[in-house]
């Protein structure tokens, strides 16, 4: 069996090679928090067919990769309630930060975006510094 470093290899390459299909295809950033973003309200996007499916596949190869390999990921550490809170805490910085992780630290490094270069040392450094206090929750 591969080291889980070429499975990582591979899934950053799968997202690289995504992102870069939809700038060519549809000259459009795979920020998610944009492409969810857009979805809501209902109709608040003209072009809700890619979106729609885009949100689909994610949630489809979670569902894949769950059925294949239900012990790769885990279950969660934390309860329901906190992750809850925790995913509306992350929502509120992707709309403060102007984007998400993906739009940010996969499509705007890319494009050598200076914003993006910002938001990615500012979250990567907020993310360890959180990781610190934490103290080695994993």
């Amino acid at each position: 069996m591969p080291s889980s470093w070429l499975f990582a290899l591979a899934g950053g390459a799968m997202i690289g090679g995504a992102a870069a299909l939809l700038l060519l295809t549809h000259g459009r950033i795979a920020g998610i928090s944009g492409v969810l973003g857009s979805l809501l309200p209902p109709g608040a996007a003209p072009d809700r067919g890619w979106r729609l499916a885009f949100i689909g596949g994610l949630l489809a190869a979670g569902l894949i990769g769950a059925a294949v390999a239900p012990t790769a990921v885990g279950a969660s550490v934390r309860t329901l309630p906190v992750v809850i809170v925790a995913g509306l805490i992350v929502g509120f910085g992707t709309r403060l930060g102007s984007g998400c992780t993906s739009g940010h630290g996969v499509c705007g490094l890319s494009r050598l975006s200076p914003r993006s270069m910002v938001a990615v040392a500012t979250f990567m450094t907020t993310g360890a510094i959180t990781a610190m206090i934490a103290g080695g929750v994993s």
